[in-house]
């Protein structure tokens, strides 16, 4: 039934800018939405007939939603049906004038971006009106309710609107355009202030202009140029400007804007032109003159003139003439206004000062000669100010002057007072020093990764550290040249013939001697790194016979498994040398050992015992201290290395063939025995270089490679691989022997899981890494015999007891034995490398047992005697067939460095290491000159278990030891327990049926 009461109709603005329309009968009854939305918008076809509009719930009813663009294009022509009784509020009777208003604006153009919007931060538009329409809009604004901020912001939501609905449209392109320059301009102001700065000078016109709303019609531009003092006297032979304090001074060009090379001069003091003024500009020049120069004035007040108010003051002081360099060009910029500054300032803003030391001629020269790090060389002070080099007088007499800008030389150059602060600071400092160490000046060298080897060279801690001086040094052609061989290890001149020698040194092995001899005559010490098998024995054998020998014997520290090797090796090699042994229960000590040592020219000795008789050996300052795996002193807080760093010599030298094995800092410890205090402290080493690295930050790559250009001259390192060393090796095959858990191997690996599991969380800091690692290794002696992990004497007697059914409880042991029996039957050797000493005697008593042959086991547990004796075994081919031993197991530890084992033509890693190079290490005890046949690698791997996980990082890790970075176990006990029980997981599939 159609009700004939009146409706009345009235509206209200949410806080999203929406409104929402209700009706209410003459009987105070609201009007459904339903109801409304067939009264008011059957005919309004944008709504779809009032289809898509949303029906709202509020305090006063049911209502219809209306967007700001809907409202508007409703309420502009409201239809109705014919049949509906309607009275209207008083506030939605003006709201549909001004809705006819804002549709007539749109269609017209008659609106433009708000000046006093941007004002405040924001971006909007405002109504352009023309009077009638403007005074209309001024009468429906003098309400309370509805006043004018209501009408601002309603056309604003519209417009936004319309934007979202019509992104082609020509209110939606200039929006685009508006926000992308008012961005633009707010950055460049940015520079100078913030936009606030701009608005306290802008105008509407000028804002408009800048932003590309409005044009400047006019046909010429108005431009700025710093004009600078001109060159006319000369002082010591050098140019310089004329000293006065308005010698700069600004030009007013208007530049044609078809033609840049037609313009006017012309000043804003006397409105004087010079030039010929073409036609077309004559009628509004005059007046064009007076605006730029008000506008000029508005942007940078600073240049009104003192006795002509409103005209600008055209030359400059000094200082005033860099605030138009630094500051006041920018907002000119930013103002749209053309400027032209100096050639030069664009080069010269982008050159800092550099502080040189200039070394002294006679430094490193043969009068002269360098002897170690803490050498201090003496300079001289030289300053660069971009082209202009000054001497440390003339640069202090030019700081007195206390100016921004000087011409010197026919160049000008800045004088920031922060940088002269901190070149003075930097000179004070030095002072201090009374030069700089050789140490100082060899890291700034080799640092500067932007110039030539052998250019000058510079450093800075860090290039975006601006509160550091960098520092140049400019060598002088000794230092060149040693900092060239330093780098190029092939310049060094080669030691042709070294008398005593008994043996013929291959190319590559020469120049590690000569290297050795290089460093030693400037005072520095020098790791041999070369790869294992390359002889770095017989080149320290070779570098002790060359070298100069003083009054007091080198030193030799060696792991004690390969004392009886050295002592072999330097009888073959040299037999003229006198060597002491310091070893054994029955060494000289106390008062006697500097009198056992007497006449030797090499002590040798072990890493134990050095630890042990520090107060012996330290009593000495020895003529060369040599390490021999110098992996032994990689953690530096142990009393062993302690002890070792303590002990003087004339030059030091560390042989290994991993200088890293799991960690950066082990790098450092070995740098810091060969050349103390070149890598700085261990802090300070930790905090620049290895942590940042080794965590993988963003700037690890350009960290590592400064790492890199520091440690290069002083380790010398050489693959067997590499094309240079022509050694002609045999191949070296690897591959690996995949077993599974056998079904008492499993139930034993979940159960040490499983205890894990339920132990960790009640845990924490120490003791977690504790129960970690302890974890590990149970888990690990799983994998390799349930009798490693049960401790139920598997070893001897029980072995034999229970004959093939002990090594039916382990896959790997089984498979071993399968591999043993092919490689024997075709007269191999092998060597057996394991991680625990209890696996190589169960290992060599059921090889035993199994084969009928010997099998030796060398542990750290033998004396020294014992250990020759294995190797003797194992590698003299004249002794009887009987008396040799073919299988020869050696615990990881004490027999994966040092040793001699090419006999041997497979390696076996019965259990896996976390580190590649601990395993190549031992690999190599084979794979060696000497070797004659191709060795075969066979590293097992336990399937489903950590073993596999191990496996499987190792062949992710793609040579990190070469970027300085190992593996290590540590980062394990980091893990969270999810991620524990995800590596330590048993995978089932792969256990034994």
């Amino acid at each position: 039934m159609i009700s004939l009461s009146q409706i009345h109709i009235s509206m209200q603005k949410l806080p999203t800018g929406s409104f929402v329309c209700y009706g209410e009968t003459e009987e105070a009854n609201e009007v459904p939405a339903y109801r409304l939305r067939k009264l008011l918008f059957a005919w309004h076809q944008r709504s779809f007939y009032g289809n898509q509009l949303k029906q709202v719930h509020s305090s006063r009813g049911e209502g219809i939603e209306l967007s700001p663009y809907m409202a508007m294009d409703y309420l502009a022509e409201p239809g109705v049906l014919l049949h509906a009784k309607l009275s209207w509020d008083d506030d939605v009777l003006k709201m549909q004038k001004a809705a006819l208003l804002f549709k007539e604006a749109l269609e017209e153009s008659w609106y433009m971006p708000s000046f006093e919007e941007w004002r405040e931060g924001r971006t909007g538009w405002k109504l352009n009106l023309p009077v009638a329409q403007m005074a209309e809009l001024q009468q429906l604004a003098s309400g309370k309710r509805l006043d004018e901020a209501f009408w601002r912001k309603w056309f604003n939501d519209i417009a936004r609107e319309m934007l979202l609905q019509d992104p082609d449209s020509e209110i939606s392109t200039k929006w685009r355009r508006l926000e992308a320059e008012s961005i633009l301009l707010r950055e460049s102001g940015s520079q100078v202030d913030t936009a606030s700065a701009h608005a306290s000078w802008m105008q509407e016109e000028d804002w408009l202009l800048a932003i590309g709303w409005t044009q400047d019609n006019t046909p010429y531009r108005i431009c700025v140029q710093l004009v600078e003092p001109y060159a006319e006297t000369y002082v010591d032979g050098t140019t310089t400007a004329k000293d006065n304090a308005a010698d700069w001074r600004l030009r007013f060009i208007a530049q044609d804007r078809k033609d840049a090379n037609r313009f006017v001069e012309f000043s804003t003091t006397g409105n004087s032109l010079s030039g010929i003024v073409p036609a077309a500009w004559q009628e509004t020049m005059d007046m064009s003159i007076q605006e730029q120069t008000d506008r000029l004035l508005r942007i940078l007040p600073q240049l009104e003139s003192e006795f002509q108010l409103g005209k600008i003051y055209e030359q400059l002081s000094d200082e005033q003439a860099w605030e138009f360099l630094t500051d006041w060009s920018l907002q000119l910029v930013a103002a749209g206004i053309s400027v032209f500054l100096p050639s030069w300032w664009e080069e010269l803003q982008r050159l800092r000062p550099q502080l040189k030391a200039k070394l002294k001629s006679s430094v490193g020269s043969k009068r002269k000669a360098m002897f170690g790090m803490e050498q201090i060389i003496q300079f001289d002070w030289r300053v660069a100010l971009g082209g202009v080099v000054l001497s440390e007088e003339e640069f202090a007499q030019l700081a007195e002057q206390k100016k921004r800008l000087i011409y010197i030389r026919g160049k000008w150059v800045q004088l920031d007072p922060a940088y002269l602060e901190q070149i003075k600071a930097t000179m004070r400092q030095m002072e201090k020093k009374k030069g700089l160490s050789f140490r100082e000046v060899l890291e700034m060298h080799l640092l500067d990764s932007g110039e030539e080897a052998d250019a000058d060279s510079a450093l800075s801690a860090k290039e975006e550290d601006k509160a550091k001086m960098k520092i140049r040094v400019e060598l002088n052609s000794s230092l060149k040249t040693l900092l060239r061989q330093l780098n190029q290890t092939k310049s060094i001149p080669l030691v042709e013939r070294i008398e005593g020698l008994e043996a013929d040194l291959r190319h590559y092995q020469q120049e590690g001697v000569s290297w050795l001899l290089f460093l030693r005559k400037i005072g520095l010490g020098g790791c041999l790194a070369d790869d294992m098998g390359l002889g770095k024995t017989i080149q320290f054998i070779a570098y002790l016979l060359a070298m100069e020998s003083g009054s007091t014997p080198s030193l030799l520290i060696c792991p004690t498994s390969v004392l009886g090797n050295w002592q072999k090796e330097l009888a073959r090699f040299a037999p003229a040398l006198n060597i002491h042994l310091h070893y054994g229960a029955q060494r000289a000590r106390g008062e006697e050992f500097e009198a056992s040592i007497q006449g030797a020219d090499l002590v040798i000795t072990s890493y134990n015992i050095a630890q042990l008789d520090e107060k012996e050996l330290s009593g000495v300052k020895w003529d060369a201290l040599c390490l021999d795996e110098a992996q032994n002193i990689k953690n530096v807080y142990t009393k062993q290395s302690q002890a070792i760093r303590g002990l003087d010599a004339v030059q030091r030298i560390a042989l290994t063939g991993t200088p890293i094995e799991n960690r950066l800092t082990e790098l450092w410890s070995i740098f810091d025995f060969i050349n103390p205090g070149y890598l700085g402290t261990l802090k300070h080493f930790n905090h620049q270089y290895a942590g940042p690295i080794e965590n993988s930050e963003e700037d690890s790559p350009l960290l590592a490679a400064r790492v890199q250009r520091l440690v290069r001259p002083f380790l010398l390192r050489r693959v067997k691989k590499d094309p240079a060393i022509q050694l002609d090796l045999p191949d070296k095959y690897e591959s690996k022997a995949y077993v599974a858990l056998t079904p008492e191997q499993g139930a034993l690996y979940e159960n040490v899981v499983q205890s894990l599991m339920e132990k960790i969380e009640a845990v924490s800091g120490i003791e977690k890494k504790g129960l970690i690692l302890a974890s590990l290794m149970k888990l690990k002696q799983v994998c390799d015999h349930p009798s490693l992990f049960l401790k139920d004497g598997g070893a001897g007697a029980g072995i034999a007891a229970t004959g093939t059914d002990k090594a039916a409880r382990s896959a790997k042991l089984e498979r071993l034995l399968e591999m043993i029996d092919e490689l024997r039957s075709e007269g191999g050797s092998c060597l057996i490398f394991t991680q625990f000493v209890e696996m190589g005697h169960l290992l060599q008593a059921r090889i035993a047992q199994e084969r009928g042959e010997p099998v030796q086991f060398l542990h750290g547990g033998l004396s020294k005697a014992k250990r020759d004796d294995m190797i003797a075994r194992f590698q003299d081919e004249s002794l009887p067939a009987e008396e040799r031993c073919h299988i020869f197991i050696l615990s990881l530890k004490a027999g994966g460095t040092g040793l001699n084992l090419t006999a041997a033509n497979h390696v076996f890693h019965y259990d896996r290491w976390w580190n590649p190079a601990v395993e190549n290490q031992a690999t190599d005890r084979a794979f060696r000159i000497g070797q004659t046949r191709d060795v075969q690698v066979h590293k097992f791997v336990t399937l489903g278990t950590l073993e596999e996980r191990i496996d499987e990082m190792i062949t992710r890790k793609k040579g990190l030891s070469d970027q300085f970075v190992g593996t290590g176990e540590n980062w394990v006990t980091e893990m969270s327990t999810g991620e524990l029980r995800e590596l330590f997981a048993l995978r089932r599939e792969w256990m034994e049926k």
